[in-house]
């Protein structure tokens, strides 16, 4: 009897030892985390056509000093895992524009807000962590609300308003390729698509990286293109600028 009551007191010290440390296996120490917040400095294009009635409006800002000026809000943050074999990412951007314009036979008001996040998981190709090829695939969601407003001059015309807000999720590929130049210095080039509820999205990147004792500085540049619409408009969105941000490690 005693000796079985030895055996069950073995084994249940086992099962706790064994449910102790399963979340020490669940948190596995090869996965590196950073989160990044960034600015992209990005000139803005839109081109905006309805059918039902036919009309068309576009516009062209420059970040400086034509964004800054219609600028509503903006908030853009990047969150990256990885192992040496796996990694996962999200990258959220919002952005609130208005913008005023003065035609020969009327004025325009125009409001534009975007929110865009692309969340995917990534395999690398090589035994060096950060560097070598990555492919990834995932969602690429875009949340657009865009109106435009004609006020007429002569006051006989009624004012109209053309709204295109509307919400697309894409299946989003890419790849993007790394490479360390020195200890503290390195580099990476990117370029993915999406197809789905949108007409298509592309987007392309060439970016640095300068290692510090918390993590990096990031800077490049990026340009970024999407064909948008519903069953009355179509709309087509350009973004293209330089970008820097901080990445924090842990």
């Amino acid at each position: 009897m005693e000796r079985k009551r030895s055996t069950q007191r073995v084994a249940l010290a086992a099962l706790l030892l064994s449910a102790g440390s399963t979340p020490a296996l669940a948190r596995d120490p090869g996965w590196d985390w950073m989160i990044e917040p960034y600015l992209w400095g990005a000139s803005i294009g839109t081109d905006m056509r309805t059918f039902e009635p036919p009309t068309s409006a576009d516009s062209d800002s420059s970040f400086y000093p034509d964004v800054i000026d219609k600028l509503d809000g903006i908030f853009m943050v990047r969150v990256e895992g990885r192992n040496d074999r796996f990694g996962m990412f999200a990258d959220f951007l919002y952005l609130g524009l208005g913008d005023d314009k003065q035609h020969r036979v009327l004025s325009t008001r125009t409001d534009l807000d975007a929110r865009l996040l692309d969340a995917a998981f990534s395999m690398r190709f090589g035994d060096e962590r950060y560097s070598g090829l990555d492919v990834f695939g995932g969602l690429r969601w875009i949340d657009l609300d865009m109106t435009v407003r004609f006020e007429p001059d002569n006051p006989a015309f009624e004012p109209r308003t053309l709204d295109a807000g509307r919400h697309y999720a894409d299946f989003l590929v890419g790849a993007r390729y790394a490479w360390q130049l020195s200890e503290r210095w390195g580099m990476n080039v990117r370029a993915d698509g999406s197809l789905g509820q949108t007409e298509g999205t592309w987007s392309a990147s060439l970016m640095g990286n300068y290692l510090t004792g918390n993590g990096a500085w990031m800077f490049g540049y990026r340009y970024m293109e999407a064909e948008l619409g519903n069953d009355n408009s179509d709309v087509k969105l350009s973004l293209s600028g330089p970008l820097l941000g901080y990445a924090f490690r842990f």
